[in-house]
């Protein structure tokens, strides 16, 4: 710790001191980053944040509000479950995500997006016809990436869209 600034002495000259002291010691050979460029990203301005959530190795989805991480799951579970490979774990794995969309609903707080809950029925027919495309498919001899293309009218503002009475 650094001695207190004596009275009658200006800051800047005190720091002055301190900074030629230091030089003279040595304090300020093998710093990391020496002769490194500052980095290009300096001029977004949260620059600092994207920095940290790398170093850290965090997703930035921790900075959502919960009904739009709500939102991104419902719309990511039909590939969530894709690849699962009993029928319980897809039905645990929409339960897990039904309640969630339930607790929210009860409080819902941060901007408000039309979230509701998952039909697992649904989920769970989708998953079927997926798994007996790729069984086809792999009983054929090809292989395919994606067993099903996912339909043009996937998103949920044509879902919404489309149940709107004309």
């Amino acid at each position: 710790m650094t001695e207190r600034k004596p009275l009658g002495v200006t800051f800047e000259s005190w720091i002055d001191k301190q900074v030629r002291e230091a030089t003279e010691r040595g304090e300020f050979e093998n710093l990391r980053g020496t002769g490194k460029p500052i980095p290009s990203s300096v001029d977004d301005e949260n620059w600092w944040l994207q920095n940290y959530l790398r170093r850290e190795g965090v997703r930035g989805d921790g900075l959502l509000p919960p009904s739009l991480i709500l939102r991104r799951d419902i719309e990511e579970l039909p590939e969530t479950v894709r690849d699962m490979t009993s029928e319980r774990e897809v039905r645990k794995t929409v339960s897990e995500l039904n309640e969630r969309v339930v607790e929210w609903l009860r409080m819902p707080h941060g901007p408000f997006v039309p979230v509701g809950p998952v039909n697992t029925e649904e989920i769970v027919t989708q998953w079927r016809a997926d798994r007996a495309a790729t069984r086809r498919v792999a009983q054929r001899g090809s292989s395919v990436s994606s067993p099903r293309p996912a339909p043009a009218e996937s998103r949920w503002w044509h879902r919404i869209l489309r149940r709107r009475p004309r």
